[in-house]
């Protein structure tokens, strides 16, 4: 019975387009952390670099074991720590991270424009009720007789 309610929770979560929204964020997001992968190491890095003498920090590592080939032919890979990449990946994550923060601050600031705009907007009174109007009529039919 709680597969079956299980399962009627995802059709209603998949009908209500839940996840067609989600899928499109994902797909933005993907195609946004390109963009600022690209921003990173195309723009931010070389400069960044540079200044430290010319330092690319994706490939800063620390050799335990360099790579070798031993006797019978088999090649044996480097042990290595990379922490250079890791530099990278944090640098990159505090990227996009102010980015993000920079595009909710904006809408946050256009949201609360929006929200002071209507908070002064004059308030229309609703229009009268047919009664109302009726009733006015009447009235004014009375006051002139």
């Amino acid at each position: 019975m709680n597969k079956i309610k299980i399962i009627n929770e995802f059709k209603e979560f998949a009908i209500k387009g839940n996840m067609i929204d989600m899928a499109v964020g994902i797909i933005i997001g993907a195609g946004f952390g390109k963009i600022v992968s690209s921003l990173v190491n195309d723009l931010i890095m070389p400069p960044i670099g540079m200044l430290l003498g010319n330092v690319n920090f994706s490939e800063l590592k620390f050799v335990f074991k360099d790579a070798f080939i031993d006797e019978g032919g088999i090649e044996h890979v480097a042990v290595s720590l990379n922490y250079g990449n890791f530099i990278q990946v944090v640098l990159d994550f505090l990227i996009i991270a102010f980015c993000v923060f920079m595009l909710v601050k904006g809408i946050n600031t256009l949201r609360t424009k929006t929200q002071k705009k209507k908070e002064e907007a004059p308030e229309i009174p609703p229009a009268p009720s047919k009664e109302e109007v009726l009733l006015s009529e009447i009235r004014d039919i009375l006051k002139n007789k």
